[in-house]
């Protein structure tokens, strides 16, 4: 694998099972995955085709590749190697695209990193990846700024959209002046399929992100799969949405899936209801993708009948449980479904999707895509009956294999030794299945609440408490309790000129047994301003948590 150590993976026994779908049994054994999401279109003929629409610009692949091949000379020439890191942390805007490409076109390996990391966060990353460069755009140079002093000698840097005489005296460099001197022809160049493509830090729900290792042809037979069976993106189609293309869900959604089907993307930076809005109609969005909440937040937007959404043929939602109470909504709305599936960044993208049905079948997140294979099984390890709540195996062209895991007492070897299981990739989530197949997300395993025998999912207590009129935001736990075992916890945000107290607790609580049994109330109940969340949405319920004694 390049220059990469044995020892920065696992040992080979402890890694999953890879599956070749037997339509890519003959995927070249070297690639380059810049030529195949983005050259391999302009070859075809498809150089005047759009690629990046940014708010009045539209961008063709030609026009894209010529800056991917300025940028890739320029980190060339500053010395970057096949199979070196460079680092990401970037908005959604074109150079941020160039910038994944140039790195993939060099042979290099792109790390995306949360633009909402913490200064230690992002030092802890840069050092785990041990990056040579790491490229950042001015806005989100706060964090990184404060965490250079605890950087490696060797990471170096670079700005997008700053003032080149302040980033200069600070002793990092100039994108755009990189940029300038890079020549507009660059040779792909070429790595074993086998070889790093894509390396995705874990969002750091359950402690310091994780690296999560990706190879050139998983990555090339994922993107192809979930394009054939989810989004079936083609020239002339416009995916949008807003997960950021620096966070693993974002990569795969905005880098991976559009471009192997040479559609364009359309890029908004930060998400706003009216902004969102506004870029369905001026790009002629025709699939878009988002989490629960940014639907939830788009179906409460008192002007969205105002524009123009005839373009769009598909909508898709994951990350986090829709609720048959959004898909009807939002059906009602306006005539489309929603199409919920379900990923994770071990596995680099989707591995369920509710496409796979006529219909979206209500809180599901579908069936397995073609290439994945799935199995719910209970503690004993042993296959659950239909509709028995159990833990989610799977098996898949990409699969859980941890960067360094012998690193910090072996940290990620143990993480490893629990996510494969005789070369099944345990994902840590409860589901069940039915007998059609249709899988039904019940939630995460650690954040499942076992009170008095009963097994809850925290989903769906949110999901009711977010019905109530009062309610902006909501986010539940389970809380030790001596007699109970646990006891379930909600943490509510109150819209403007609502003020939480005992009393509203016990009205809530009368007003969720229309919805709930009476067992999965919250007992506990704290008011908040806001709630802990990814760039994507997804709520962090670490954080609710008390801290370990």
């Amino acid at each position: 694998m390049g220059n990469i150590p044995e020892d920065y993976l696992p040992p080979k026994d402890m890694w999953p099972d890879y599956l070749v779908p037997e339509e890519f049994a003959k995927t070249p054994m070297e690639l380059n995955l810049a030529e195949f999401l983005l050259d391999r279109h302009v070859a075809a003929g498809g150089a005047n085709n759009p690629a990046v629409k940014f708010m009045d610009r539209a961008i063709t692949y030609g026009q894209l590749q010529e800056q991917v091949n300025k940028f890739g000379n320029a980190l060339k020439a500053a010395g970057v190697q096949p199979q070196d890191r460079v680092g990401i942390r970037l908005v959604n805007t074109p150079p941020a695209i160039v910038t994944i490409f140039a790195i993939m076109k060099v042979g290099a390996i792109p790390v995306p990193t949360s633009p909402l990391w913490s200064a230690e966060e992002v030092a802890f990353v840069a050092n785990d990846a041990e990056m040579k460069y790491f490229v950042v755009n001015a806005p989100l140079m706060g964090p990184v700024e404060t965490a250079k002093a605890n950087f490696a000698a060797e990471t170096k840097v670079i700005v997008i959209g700053g003032n080149p005489d302040e980033v200069k005296a600070k002793g990092d460099l100039v994108y755009e002046e990189m940029l300038a001197k890079g020549s507009t022809s660059l040779q792909a160049t070429k790595l074993k399929a086998d070889d790093i493509g894509i390396m995705l830090y874990t969002s750091g729900t359950t402690g310091m992100p994780k690296g999560c290792v990706h190879f050139i042809r998983p990555a090339v037979i994922e993107s192809r799969i979930v394009n054939n069976h989810v989004y079936r993106l083609k020239p002339g189609d416009v995916l949008g949405g807003s997960a950021p293309v620096s966070f693993a869900a974002g990569f795969g959604t905005f880098i991976l899936i559009p471009f192997e089907g040479g559609a364009a993307i359309s890029l908004i930076p930060k998400f706003a209801p009216g902004d969102m809005m506004d870029l369905v109609q001026k790009h002629r969005i025709t699939v878009m993708t988002g989490l629960p909440t940014a639907y939830r937040a788009l179906m409460k937007f008192p002007e969205f009948k105002k524009f123009d959404t005839s373009s769009v043929r598909l909508y898709t939602s994951g990350g986090d449980a829709l609720g048959a109470e959004t898909l009807q909504g939002w059906r009602e709305l306006t005539g489309l479904p929603i199409w919920e599936g379900l990923g994770g960044t071990e596995m680099l993208h989707l591995v369920t999707s509710n496409t796979l049905n006529p219909e979206p079948v209500p809180n599901s997140i579908g069936k397995a895509l073609p290439g994945v294979k799935v199995r719910v099984v209970g503690p004993d390890g042993k296959d659950c009956k239909s509709e028995e709540i159990g833990s989610m195996l799977l098996k898949g062209p990409s699969g859980t294999l941890y960067w360094k895991p012998y690193v910090d007492n072996e940290r990620l070897l143990s993480s490893q030794r629990k996510g494969v299981v005789q070369g099944w990739n345990q994902m840590g989530d409860a589901v069940y299945m039915r007998d059609d197949g249709n899988m039904f997300f019940v939630s995460r395993e650690d954040d499942m609440i076992k009170s008095s025998g009963y097994r809850i999912g925290p989903a769906e207590v949110e999901e009711a408490i977010c019905k109530h009129p009062a309610v902006a935001d909501c986010g539940v736990i389970g809380i030790p309790d001596p007699d109970k075992g646990q006891v379930t916890k909600a943490f509510v945000v109150l819209k403007p000129g609502f003020t939480g107290s005992d009393q509203f607790f016990e009205e809530l609580k009368d007003f969720l047994k229309q919805h709930i049994a009476i067992y999965k109330l919250p007992r506990l109940i704290e008011y908040r301003d806001a709630l802990p969340r990814t760039p994507t949405g997804k709520l962090l319920r670490r954080l609710l948590r008390p801290p370990k004694k």
